[in-house]
């Protein structure tokens, strides 16, 4: 069973301490799922790792389950990741460039507004953990 408009992995839980569950997946972009990615240099496959709360105390290490994670929730993500922080940087190179002339530094003013973006990302980690949050469920 699939929660509709998601995004879903098979995982395996490495470890459970509490509520807290640390699950392993692999994540394949759309080129490391196709039959010719071994000819091709351009197939990517990572392994990634994520933590989900659950308190029904049904899971056990080493067993393999579904990690879900709402559709929307992706787009939020690399809406937040990529695309706002590239708006950022473009704005910012056109005022600049405007108001100095100088390319250099209009390049690297623009580019200097992704340490405070980011930074800001950082210290609302907790919030956008609460936002980001994943489901498992076991396999079928």
């Amino acid at each position: 069973m699939s929660v509709p408009k998601s995004i879903e992995h098979k995982g395996l839980i490495e470890s459970i301490q509490g509520n807290k569950i640390s699950v392993s997946f692999i994540a394949l972009s759309g080129c490391a799922s196709c039959h010719a990615k071994g000819l091709c240099t351009t197939s990517d496959m990572q392994e990634k790792s994520i933590e989900v709360f659950d308190v029904s105390n049904q899971y056990k290490v080493g067993e393999e389950v579904n990690v879900i994670l709402k559709q929307s929730l992706g787009f939020k993500a690399v809406w937040l990741g990529y695309v706002l922080p590239f708006v950022l940087v473009l704005i910012l190179l056109i005022v600049l460039t405007e108001l100095t002339g100088n390319e250099a530094i209009s390049g690297l003013g623009a580019l200097s507004i992704l340490v405070p973006y980011y930074l800001l990302l950082i210290f609302f980690r907790k919030k956008l953990q609460k936002t980001f949050s994943f489901i498992i469920q076991k396999l079928d």
